[in-house]
């Protein structure tokens, strides 16, 4: 490519026309083994995201992200804020897989599992391709007078749109507030819920204006982890690439001389749901969707030419042949991610289903007891983190120590709640030697121990 269309490339906006106003995508709808394989792709995805939030596993959702009360579930295993250190870790690790994986593999995600592609190609897309027809007529009937059929048809476009768009703000809602508090939102009267009511309107509305109007505006401007793609991805990464020595010098005429294999349709321009050029080369705009791999598989097999004009491939693979190699950055990035994924595997699988602190009540010194021993008061705090009641109580591992509730005790946590009880512990003053002792306090649920505790006794003598 010369300078000059080098630099007309690099300096224009895909989706923005010379006059700065919105260039309208009307792709045509791609055709190929690829765009199949995403379609069944699609398929998965659907079912998966309209029926995890239904899935309980021992009480508890599948996945839920309930911000409002910082409680998060990943595969019925409730996080509680006093999980922290989990979640903070399991972010850096998914934004670090996120960089190994875009080093590597480019946008794959964005084109093959993304859920604002998944949802504008593989549903919006085909149901407004369904009601006005291709890419070409949909442009020729928008550029001409409207005629009462056509009015008609954007009509049932849009309520169709509006319809699945309140469908995907209810299953995003019950992502964070869970399915029972969906259903009662729905069931009960509008009075009770004006806040689940709105944040309902209100994502339906977001829903419908992004796949109706913004688009692929999302991809191109919005999105944050296409703007750092530009970062991340370097000259060994597989993307969506045009092989330009094969392909140039462009040609329509298939005899002439010293023609390179592209025929210049523009067929990968006209399915990019992003109206870009890939021959120009790696863009931001590109979310590797791989439709215009099948568009020009479907071109040269009507020339007779070898397919896989447009592939995945690195720039290194198609300058110089050489394959994918595992660079120093990548392997360093990887052995990160290893070390942090068994951090987290750790702290999971030693993660206990109460979480309790215990601390001696402030204010409070030693107590001198008639029968000869000395006890201190102590408070706990503890949360069940199943989605269960459970049976609890307390009990201490050295057989000279003695526990002595107070007050309101508990002998059950209800799920997913936070409770306190106080308590002495009292202990034979024949027995202290020091100061201060450090005594463990293990928290049962029925005769199985959840998870022991310290406390710090104190005594004068």
């Amino acid at each position: 490519m010369s300078e000059s269309k080098q630099a007309d490339f690099r300096s224009l906006h895909s989706t923005v026309d010379s006059k700065g106003k919105r260039n309208w995508v009307h792709a045509l709808q791609p055709k190929g083994k690829l765009y199949q394989y995403r379609t069944y792709l699609s398929y998965v995805y659907v079912v998966l995201f309209f029926s995890m939030p239904f899935i309980r596993i021992d009480g508890n959702p599948l996945f839920q992200f309930n911000i409002p009360q910082g409680e998060f579930t990943f595969f019925g295993s409730l996080f509680t804020p006093q999980d922290f250190i989990m979640f903070g870790l399991g972010m850096i690790i998914f934004m670090l897989f996120i960089v190994i994986f875009t080093l590597i593999y480019g946008r794959f995600f964005c084109g093959w599992v993304c859920p604002q592609t998944i949802f504008m190609e593989m549903i919006f897309r085909k149901i407004e391709y369904f009601i006005e027809g291709d890419g070409n007529k949909q442009k020729i009937n928008n550029g001409k007078k409207w005629t009462t059929e056509l009015y008609v048809r954007k009509t049932i476009k849009h309520i169709v749109f509006l319809v699945l768009s309140f469908a995907i703000s209810n299953t995003f809602l019950a992502y964070i507030i869970g399915t029972e508090q969906l259903f009662k939102i729905i069931t009960d009267p509008l009075s009770e819920h004006i806040g689940g009511f709105i944040g309902i309107i209100f994502f339906t509305l977001v829903f419908y204006t992004v796949y109706a109007f913004v688009r692929e505006i999302v991809c191109t401007v919005i999105c944050p982890y296409g703007r750092i793609q530009g970062v991340l991805l370097d000259k060994n990464s597989i993307v969506v690439a045009y092989d330009y020595l094969r392909g140039e010098p462009r040609n329509k005429k298939k005899a002439t001389e010293g023609a390179g294999d592209c025929i210049d349709c523009g067929m990968c321009v006209n399915v990019c749901p992003t109206n870009i050029d890939i021959r120009n080369g790696t863009q931001l705009e590109c979310v590797n969707c791989t439709a215009c791999i099948d568009a020009c598989n479907m071109m040269m097999k009507k020339v007779n030419k070898p397919e896989n004009l447009i592939t995945f491939a690195s720039e290194n693979q198609i300058a110089s042949g050489k394959k994918f190699e595992f660079t120093y950055r990548i392997k360093a990035y990887s052995g990160v991610l290893v070390i942090l994924m068994v951090l987290l595997g750790v702290l999971i699988v030693t993660r206990t289903t109460f979480d309790a602190t215990i601390l001696r009540v402030p204010g409070q010194g030693m107590q001198e007891n008639k029968d000869g021993t000395i006890s201190n008061l102590f408070r706990i705090k503890v949360t069940n983190k199943s989605n269960r009641d459970l049976p609890y109580r307390l009990v201490a591992t050295d057989p000279d120590v003695q526990i002595e509730r107070i007050g309101q005790t508990l002998d059950t946590l209800k799920g997913r709640q936070l409770a306190e009880e106080t308590f002495f512990i009292k202990v034979d003053s024949n027995k202290i030697k020091n100061r201060k002792e450090e005594y463990e306090i293990k928290l049962l649920s029925g005769d199985k121990v959840i998870t022991t505790k310290k406390a710090i006794f104190i005594s004068d003598l």
